[in-house]
């Protein structure tokens, strides 16, 4: 066995789990929502309608993640849908990763629901890294009520690929010396980094599955795929460098976006949409101590066609009415009046904080009282909550949340009385 042992904990269809064990445990449900077809959904109403997770009966009917709901139904009209909940799923990840750290310092938080753990050296503490797996996943089952899946391997890579193994509930290892006799043998598309259209362009090369992946010429896949062929190629046979980072990487950019509940038809509304990202966005770049040098923004409009257009500042900022102007005057160069459905915003060069502004003579803004003026709201908002400073302008049209994007406001909380508990 390696000396290097990497585990993946996976939560097993983590939202419609952690939804079903709050129910069950906290609201006095006698239905458990995994052992019925059921999913979570966003509002249709906001047009945010689509599946987020969903429970193995539902997945039976054929039902997937990212489909719409209308199309679900379609499928089981019978389908339970429950409203997303972000802030019992933060709590749930933050439970079950407190649990992870007792074994090891070296967590990585990859996603919500996914975890990467360097074991190496901890069978001196808790013997068999095999048996310490199978003891983790019944000890997250015992305290917190939900199952999860973990890899345990020699990297990253390779442990990911074990713990998308047979679900749920479940420990699989894929070492080097097992590469070929449980991944070789997987199609192409189960791996790691191929989307759906790099599969497309493998399948013109006759290349199907894993195993035909990694005993393909690697300049050939350059010349098809470029730097992408030779990373595929790589992890094709099992080849991984990355390490498991136990801090957060630093953002290399920040942006935010948020579909519109109602089709955009005018500037002026559009405007206020990205007034709303522009806050959101000033606030993370603040709290974060950063600034950006890159602003772009991006347009889908009602037949979904994407557009997107960008610019470089003279000088790096994070201040609200900056990133705001900068992004109306991308829009007002890029929109070509058809009504949109989603706007964002996204930024990049990020830079620390105490870099000089190149002073113009024909520019008399006063950065400074701007920098000032955010920084007062953002305290403000910090003690007495996001609403208790609200711009004006947000008054006439209560359909825009004043600090868009992300994560929405109905999908933080969920009101359980107006909901019928089985």
């Amino acid at each position: 066995m390696s000396e290097q042992i990497i585990y993946h904990i996976d939560v097993n269809s983590a939202f419609l789990s952690w939804e079903a064990v709050f129910r069950l445990g906290f609201l006095g449900a006698s239905v458990d929502l995994r052992d019925i077809p059921s999913a979570i959904g966003g509002d249709v109403k906001q047009r945010h309608g689509i599946i987020l997770a969903k429970s193995i009966p539902a997945k039976a009917y054929g039902i997937k993640t990212g489909e719409s709901i209308p199309e679900a139904r379609q499928k089981c009209p019978g389908l339970y849908i429950a409203p997303p909940n972000y802030g019992l799923y933060e709590n749930c990840s933050r439970a079950f990763t407190n649990i992870l750290k007792e074994y090891t310092p070296v967590v990585e938080q990859y996603s919500i629901d996914e975890v990467f753990m360097d074991m190496s050296g901890m069978q001196r503490l808790f013997g068999d890294p095999v048996k310490t797996a199978f003891d983790i996943k019944e000890r997250i089952r015992r305290e917190l009520g939900f199952t999860v899946n973990i890899g345990v391997s020699s990297n990253k890579l390779l442990a990911k690929m074990a713990s998308d193994f047979k679900k749920p509930d479940r420990v699989h290892t894929l070492f080097p010396e097992e590469i070929k006799t449980k991944m070789w043998r997987l199609p192409v598309n189960d791996l790691f980094f191929v989307g759906r259209a790099t599969a497309k362009k493998l399948h013109k090369l006759g290349v199907y599955t894993i195993g035909q992946l990694a005993g393909a010429d690697p300049e050939l896949l350059r010349m098809h795929l470029k730097s992408h062929g030779e990373v595929i190629w790589n992890f094709a046979n099992g080849r991984d460098f990355s390490i498991v980072e136990a801090a957060p990487v630093p953002n290399k950019g920040y942006g935010n976006s948020t579909t519109t509940p109602f089709d955009v038809t005018d500037a002026a509304a559009a405007k206020l949409v990205l007034l709303a990202l522009a806050e959101t966005i000033g606030m993370r770049l603040r709290k974060d101590s950063v600034k950006i040098q890159v602003i772009s923004i991006g347009i889908k409009d009602r037949e979904f066609r994407q557009m997107s257009h960008q610019t470089v500042l003279p000088d790096p900022t994070n201040i609200t009415k900056e990133i705001y102007e900068v992004s109306c005057r991308l829009f007002e160069e890029l929109w070509d009046h058809a009504p949109i459905r989603h706007l964002g915003i996204h930024t990049a060069r990020v830079k620390e904080e105490g870099e000089l502004r190149q002073l113009s003579l024909f520019d008399h803004t006063d950065y400074r009282k701007l920098e000032t003026w955010d920084r007062t709201i953002d305290r403000v908002r910090g003690r007495f909550g996001i609403d208790a400073v609200k711009r004006a302008a947000f008054l006439a049209v209560p359909e825009i949340d004043h600090l868009s994007g992300g994560v929405s406001r109905e999908k933080r909380t969920v009101d359980y009385e107006k909901l019928k508990i089985e």
